[in-house]
């Protein structure tokens, strides 16, 4: 176990998998997995891995692009996977259910900065970054998330 606050470096598709599936597996009821970073930096890589590790490894995970927010049903916790990215408001994702998903479960939430500071209190924000051929994901918890702990076997 070590700490989901901090940098980790993701050599891989297989590692930024890896690092999704550890932060699925401690997300609880009520709380938020937020992330930020540019197109191709990992964000549905990451969605993936976090999703299919509370389903099943074969789960179909689209990205929400479209349909904006999508839901799945995953070891006893309902994950609201959400893709904000074409909202002109932040008003906009609670009138799809951002509040009725965090009261159901948990949220997943693409492109938080449509938010416009309206975060959920019991976050874990992720900024993924290009760094040269890799990419960095910055972990910052926030409420129920500061000093947790993860299992990310590197």
């Amino acid at each position: 176990m070590i700490p989901a606050d901090g940098d980790f470096r993701l050599d891989d598709e297989a590692a930024t998998t890896r690092l999704g599936a550890a932060i699925g597996q401690a997300l609880a009821a009520g709380e938020a997995v937020c992330l930020a970073g540019p197109l191709g930096a990992g964000k549905s890589t990451l969605a993936r891995g976090l999703i299919r590790a509370r389903t099943t490894p074969d789960e179909e995970v689209p990205s929400p692009t479209f349909t904006l927010i999508q839901t799945y049903e995953a070891d006893g916790l309902a994950i609201a996977h959400l893709d904000l990215y074409r909202l002109s408001s932040p008003d906009e994702a609670y009138e799809i259910g951002l509040d009725e998903a965090l009261a159901d479960g948990a949220a997943l939430i693409e492109w938080p900065e449509r938010l416009e500071g309206r975060l959920p209190p019991d976050r874990l924000d992720i900024d993924l970054a290009f760094d040269g051929e890799s990419r960095r994901a910055r972990l910052t918890g926030h409420g129920a998330w500061e000093g947790r702990a993860i299992d990310y076997g590197a």
